[in-house]
């Protein structure tokens, strides 16, 4: 009897998936025939070509935002929406569909560099209107696409069609030019701060995606709920010390999107917050060295960051284009910086 009881709760633990944004059960994936890598289409697989209006959607993991899908498939002229990702289900496709009109909804499931090298499954990505990058691990998405047709043809959507693009979680963190990867391991805010230079500390400079205005943006997601600011403040650190440039941070907390439009203008859409965060060539941190804790004061201003907390229509506006803070609305500014490893925040007066 205690034998059935265990095989029981295992199977029932067995359909849940933890992979951020849409909940995913586990099933047999059918591959579509002809469409390699594709686990799941909704709608007309007939190519289609809708007018489009480019921008960014940044969402921060967690539970889904539907305002956010809505925001891109407004812009994708209700042509065909392509989610990729590198594990999971297709539970996007249903989701997505009642959410607006669209011509079709396909999931492809990129998973190995001869997939995402094959000539297919780009055709697909290319003929999108929409890309949504799902959440899971973005050392995946870096392992399996980098340098292939799969990150020409984002890259394409991005700065030639000017197709919408969004991505949750892992998809949002590889969005920026420069991005965390992940790779060996996921590091917390006090092991970040305490080395800058630990080993899980793993940032990349604009060698993957190539999106408009974020060249110089580092991103990170579940801000609030997994109290990520310090680790992203370290991340700005290394990347100041290491390449001599002065970052930018955009970072949305769960069921929260930072949504950007073609002209780089940004609003904040959900129910949590959304940060940006900016540094100074004349403030460089005060100690950013190997196994020691970061110290970046300048008298108690060493970043400057703009909080918004969003709403479902979309609250607030930011200049990502220029990082103009004149233009910033709907928010609150205020001064970040650290001492000894450990992130003190005051509200600007």
């Amino acid at each position: 009897m205690r034998l059935l009881l265990i095989i029981i709760l295992f199977a029932a633990f067995s359909t849940l998936s933890f992979a951020s944004g849409k909940a995913d059960t586990i099933k047999t994936i059918k591959h579509i025939a002809g469409r390699p890598s594709s686990i799941g289409v909704i709608g007309d697989t007939a190519n289609v070509n809708t007018p489009v209006k480019g921008g960014i959607a940044m969402v921060g993991g967690g539970k889904d935002v539907d305002a956010a899908f809505k925001w891109m498939i407004d812009r994708s002229g209700g042509g065909d929406v392509v989610v990729i990702r590198a594990s999971g289900t297709d539970a996007y496709n249903p989701y997505i569909k009642a959410l607006g009109k669209v011509n079709s909804v396909e999931t492809l499931l990129i998973n190995s560099r001869e997939l995402a090298d094959n000539d297919t499954v780009a055709y697909i990505i290319r003929n999108a209107e929409i890309l949504f990058i799902a959440g899971g691990d973005q050392s995946n998405y870096m392992k399996f696409w980098k340098g292939t047709k799969t990150l020409d043809a984002i890259n394409y959507l991005l700065n030639i069609k000017h197709t919408p693009v969004g991505g949750t979680s892992a998809g949002c963190a590889i969005l920026g030019g420069f991005y965390y990867s992940g790779e060996d391991g996921s590091i917390t805010a006090d092991e970040a701060l305490g080395n800058p230079y630990d080993n899980l500390v793993k940032v990349y400079n604009n060698d993957f995606l190539h999106a408009p205005y974020l060249k110089q943006v580092i991103t990170d997601q579940h801000y609030l709920t997994r109290k990520r600011q310090g680790r992203h403040v370290a991340f700005l650190g290394r990347i100041s010390k290491d390449w001599n440039i002065f970052p930018k941070g955009i970072a949305a907390d769960e069921r929260t999107a930072v949504c950007m439009d073609a002209n780089g203008q940004a609003t904040v859409i959900g129910t949590s917050k959304a940060y940006f965060l900016i540094t100074d060539g004349k403030k460089l941190p005060e100690t950013c060295e190997p196994g020691k804790p970061l110290t970046w004061n300048n008298n108690h201003q060493a970043i400057k960051v703009y909080e918004v907390q969003g709403t479902i229509e979309g609250n607030g506006s930011f200049d990502v284009a220029e990082f103009d803070l004149k233009k910033a609305s709907g928010g609150k500014w205020f001064w970040w910086w650290v001492e000894g490893g450990v992130l003190k925040q005051e509200e600007e007066r």
